[in-house]
């Protein structure tokens, strides 16, 4: 099938590179000229493992193109994705201007049928406003019996595992009142369909609710966990201990259960923020929708404050290592990465921060350009070299293994803050090294 997807972002590159590994001919569009021409010269704009080599290889194949012409693209397709982005506006609400305008460049540009498909994450209702919007067009363009549907198709992609999110997807979303488009996006998405029958059928309002209510239930699962990790810690309870007990319970399972410095990234904070919006909009309470963005907030908080305490508040001057940037392993993203929040109120201390990660150094430096008091090592142990403490806010494979006497003679002080509980306390206090996690070791006696 012919196929075109607006958005070169984290959605739109995944979606586009692997219906091209499955035979579809996809052409991505972006008005971002940079991003564009380093695409076309082999160059990711995001790291996500496999990406890269699943984009040349496509595009190699001559099934991959990316470009800035819009009315090409469109004149080309039947089906279009859009895939940009929809950015937390002031208020909490999820910002749809850019898919506004891409459905208008759309209606705009169309001479024959399209199907347009919503993959950006957007509220209840913009599958309609969109109709309205484009029907409005082509009754202005001269063209109001030209053909065209709209389906809401929902990403769930996970960082740092998105290609095999997609090729193995445990459900396909289709929302659609209409038949023959359900029957198009089925062809469309039928080689990851062949062992299993994953495609779901519902009306679009629902397909929009369903990834709110699924992001807003992964994250309530999160904050609970944390909130529960404060209990544990005034209680001289070891969460871990607690985790592995109601994780046994079939009911809850062990995914998304692990405490931590609080979640970030591009979906949970905007959605939950979106959710609520829409709640109030609705006239309906929903206080607990609103306590898990209040409980994620504290949350990216505790790092700091602990972290003073540990240091008797006196942080002007002092050396802290940061392992971590990114607000999860296996991806440079930091958009609401802990590791922002700690950092940044570290600088209001007059502290200077030795960072290592990864993959997010980059990313780093390109949100805090020229930060005097920020500096990169290259490799874990080099951070720790002249710190006070080291303070872990993304669990990266690599931090898990490495040699703890080292880190005990490198540190001014044996102390690690664990913001995601990778260290064993009995290990720890066994090398003379004090240890505060997150519901655990000397967190408990705070």
């Amino acid at each position: 099938m012919k196929i075109s997807i607006f958005g070169t972002g984290y959605v739109g590159l995944v979606t586009g590179a692997c219906l091209a590994e499955v035979g579809h001919e996809v052409i991505c569009v972006d008005i971002d000229e940079e991003k564009i021409q380093g695409l076309n010269n082999g160059k990711m704009p995001i790291y996500e493992p496999g990406l890269e080599e699943l984009v040349k290889k496509n595009v190699a194949d001559k099934r991959l193109k990316f470009t800035l012409e819009h009315e090409h693209a469109i004149l080309s397709t039947q089906l279009i994705f859009i895939a940009v982005g929809t950015p937390s506006a002031e208020d909490g609400s999820a910002d749809l201007n850019h898919v506004m305008k891409v459905a208008k460049t759309i209606a705009l540009h169309s001479h024959d049928k399209k199907i347009l498909i919503i993959k950006s994450t957007v509220p209840i209702g913009t599958n309609d406003n969109v109709r309205a919007l484009v029907k409005q067009i082509y009754k202005e363009e001269g063209k109001p019996n030209l053909d065209f549907d709209i389906c809401s198709n929902p990403e769930f992609l996970k960082e740092g595992c998105a290609i095999e999110d997609f090729n193995r997807a445990e459900r396909i979303i289709i929302g659609s009142n209409n038949k023959e488009t359900e029957e198009t996006m089925a062809q469309c998405y039928s080689p990851f369909t062949r062992k299993k029958q994953k495609l779901l059928i519902m009306s679009p309002r629902a397909a929009e609710m369903t990834k709110y209510a699924a992001n807003a239930m992964l994250a309530t699962k999160i904050s609970f966990m944390n909130e529960m990790s404060r209990i544990a810690e005034k209680a001289g309870v070891d969460i871990e201990q607690v985790r592995h007990g109601i994780g046994s319970d079939s009911r809850i399972g062990y995914e998304f259960i692990y405490p931590g410095c609080g979640y970030g990234g591009s979906c949970f904070p905007k959605d939950v923020k979106a959710l609520i919006k829409i709640s109030q909009e609705l006239n309906i309470n929903s206080p607990l929708i609103s306590s898990v963005d209040e409980v994620n907030t504290q949350q990216k908080l505790s790092l700091f404050y602990k972290l003073k305490q540990i240091m008797g508040n006196d942080i002007s001057g002092k050396r802290i290592a940061l392992w971590g940037l990114s607000f999860k392993p296996e991806t440079d993203d930091m958009r609401e990465a802990p590791s922002r929040v700690l950092m940044e109120n570290i600088w209001q201390e007059k502290g200077i921060i030795q960072a290592y990660d990864p993959i997010s150094m980059e990313e780093c430096k390109n949100l805090y350009p020229e930060k005097k008091d920020l500096l990169y090592t290259s490799t874990p142990m080099e951070a720790l070299c002249d710190a006070e403490i080291l303070v872990i806010c993304s669990e990266w494979k690599e931090f898990y293994h490495q040699d703890l006497e080292k880190i005990k003679s490198t540190l001014k002080r044996p102390i690690i803050l664990d913001g995601r509980n990778i260290f064993d306390p009995q290990e720890m206090s066994n090398k003379g090294i004090e240890y505060y996690g997150i519901g655990r070791g000397l967190s408990l006696t705070l």
